[in-house]
Formats: structure tokens, C-alpha cells, sequence
């Protein structure tokens, strides 16, 4: 994937990351906390640019500090039809991001997950690059005509799911069971559990989206 303009990093909210997650991150121009976000961003250690929410669970202190030392705050009404973590990805788009990377620990709320892995699929990140940190997996969303390149461990669980439709012309090289431009439907489980041959491998689509997702590669 080409990674032209910037790089911003997302921070949700819910149960804060792990510290060895900030191993795992790469240069970036911006962060966006989403609400309590903002907890897991400072943790982080990360200098936070933005912070987009209703503050429904944030700390007041916390964000009052950072708003003294610069920190653009932006709340939105509590009654909203957006999550506030679809404010911060939209705001990272806005913002001239062209590479945003998520991260988020799960947050522990079936609604709120199935709602991230939503607006991952929104129509304005389309032309952008998205990885997910999410708790201990990757994961990447790639748009056909596409292709990413993963790196991981022999024998690691790889899964390729299909969002929006049918991902066709589907091939990967490095996996230990290969596809050649073979399609995949979003009601099926063919694509699970899949394992890296080798230290690297590549997954391209023709058409279509697809979600790579490397279990566990966030262990180290």
C-alpha cells in the first residue's frame, strides 16, 4: 500500500490499550483521541492533537489540562446520530489524513465493534489506508484493486473476510492455503483461520473489500 500524505492515529475509547501496543505504531503527523480516547492516547504517551466527543466519559480534569496546553476540543451534543468514534475517524479525513491507524482494545460492547467495524467501510476512508490495532490482532481493509503485504511469524492465523458484497479475484502468496484469483462472499467462513507459510505474504483483491486480520500479532 502507498502511504502518501498523512499518517493519523485513532484512539477509541473503552478499556485503554496496552502499553507495548506504542511498539507497533508508526510515524504519524497526527492523533485524534475519540472521548475517552484520551486516556489511552496520554497512556500512550502520544501528543495528542484533537479530542472529538460528547465527553460522556472522559475525565474532566484530563481534558482540561490537555485544552491548556493546546489541545483542540472539540464537544459534540450527547444526543447525536454519529459514535464518537465515527467523529474522530471522519475528523482524521478531514484532516488530510490519507493513512489512519485505529486503535482500540474492543471496548467490551457488542454495538459498539460491530459500529467501528462499520465506519472502517464508510465511503470518505475509502481512499485512505486503514489498519486496525484491535486488542491483540491486525487488522487491514483493503479496496479492490488493491493488495497489502503482511510480516508475522510461521504458522500464524491469518483470516481474510469479505465486507460490502463479494470480494472477487482474490490471490495471496506466503499463506498455506492459497488463493488464485478466487472470490470470497461475506456470509462464509472459507477464509478463516488461514496460516502464514512463510514471514511475509501478500493478499491482493480485484474487487471488492476485504478484511486481513492477523490474530494475535500484537503479542510481541
Amino acid at each position: 500500500m502507498k502511504h502518501d500524505g498523512k499518517t493519523a492515529i485513532v484512539v477509541l475509547g473503552g478499556t485503554p490499550p496496552t502499553r507495548s501496543i506504542k511498539q507497533h505504531l508508526p510515524e504519524h503527523h497526527l492523533v485524534i483521541a475519540a472521548d475517552s480516547g484520551l486516556h489511552g492516547a496520554v497512556d500512550l504517551g502520544l501528543r495528542v492533537n484533537v479530542v472529538i466527543g460528547d465527553m460522556d466519559s472522559v475525565d474532566r480534569a484530563l481534558l482540561a489540562a490537555v485544552e491548556a496546553h493546546g489541545v483542540t476540543v472539540t464537544q459534540v451534543p450527547h444526543d447525536k446520530d454519529q459514535t464518537d468514534a465515527e467523529l474522530a475517524l471522519l475528523a482524521a479525513v478531514d484532516m488530510g489524513a490519507s493513512r489512519i491507524v485505529v486503535i482500540t482494545k474492543g471496548g467490551g460492547r457488542l454495538d459498539h465493534e460491530l459500529g467501528v467495524l462499520a465506519v472502517l467501510q464508510h465511503p470518505k476512508l475509502r481512499s485512505c489506508s486503514v489498519t486496525a490495532l484491535w486488542d491483540n490482532a491486525m487488522m487491514h481493509l483493503i479496496h479492490g484493486p488493491s493488495a497489502v503485504t503482511i510480516r508475522g511469524t510461521v504458522g500464524s492465523i491469518i483470516g481474510l473476510v469479505a465486507v460490502g458484497g463479494v470480494a472477487e479475484g482474490i490471490s495471496t502468496a506466503g499463506l498455506k492455503w492459497s488463493l488464485n484469483a478466487e472470490s470470497l462472499t461475506p456470509h462464509s467462513s472459507r477464509g478463516v483461520s488461514n496460516q502464514m507459510e512463510h514471514e511475509t505474504a501478500t493478499i491482493s483483491v480485484q474487487v471488492g473489500s476485504l478484511f486481513v486480520i492477523q490474530s494475535d500479532a500484537l503479542n510481541s
